[in-house]
């Protein structure tokens, strides 16, 4: 199956380890998160590789230098609630003056699609860069109706996807839902079992991440 540039898989070996404390069911919820939160860190660190930068002219404390300084459009981040909340401090770690905006999309049980049930953006959402945060790809109903509004919202340009554990459907279903966007993920599994969980997967990140299996 070929993605090619669209699909980024953080192979690193301190990602693979950490994905592996992730995956084991005995990890308490409150380990689960620190490390949600690092694994958010490196992606985001990873995702925004391509920022624009600018020259500066800077004194340092020997001599004049001409360095680089990020510019262009600012970034937001936009979590999927509610496990997308788990990922926001690693991303703010790497651009702590990124502005942050709240998708609540709900999965169906019974028809697996998603339901949205909250939103507020930043009101400049539409000339700030996007990463959309949510740790899970499963069937992409999610994260496809949390591009849609966003784009609906005047958001142009690349969007960049940011999950920890991908299922081959839901990257197809959220590729062909938008020909500019960007997947970022730890880890591509097997495929979903018949209640749409990702096999071998990390079971639901949300009551994992807060506590509430």
């Amino acid at each position: 199956m070929e993605w090619n540039d669209r699909v980024v898989v953080l192979d690193h070996p301190i990602v693979q380890h950490k994905l592996a404390i992730l995956r084991d069911k005995h990890t308490p919820s409150n380990e689960f998160r620190d490390v949600v939160r690092e694994l958010s860190l490196f992606e985001t660190y990873e995702a925004i590789r391509d920022l624009p930068l600018t020259n500066v002219f800077i004194q340092t404390p020997i001599a004049p230098f001409d360095a680089k300084q990020i510019t262009g459009r600012k970034v937001a981040f936009v979590p999927i609630l509610r496990a997308g909340l788990g990922m926001v401090d690693g991303a703010l770690e790497v651009i702590p003056r990124a502005r942050v905006g709240h998708l609540g999309m709900q999965r169906n049980e019974e028809t697996h699609e998603p339901e949205s049930y909250y939103d507020k953006l930043p009101r400049d959402i539409a000339s700030r860069r996007v990463y959309v945060l949510d740790p899970m790809l499963a069937t992409g109903g999610s994260a496809e109706a949390a591009v849609k509004y966003l784009r609906e919202a005047g958001v142009s340009g690349t969007i960049r996807f940011l999950c920890l554990v991908s299922a081959p459907e839901g990257i197809e279903r959220l590729l062909a839902a938008d020909d500019d966007l960007i997947i970022y993920t730890c880890a591509i599994d097997d495929g979903l079992n018949e209640n749409a969980y990702i096999v071998p997967g990390l079971g639901d990140a949300g009551d994992r991440i807060f506590g509430t299996e």
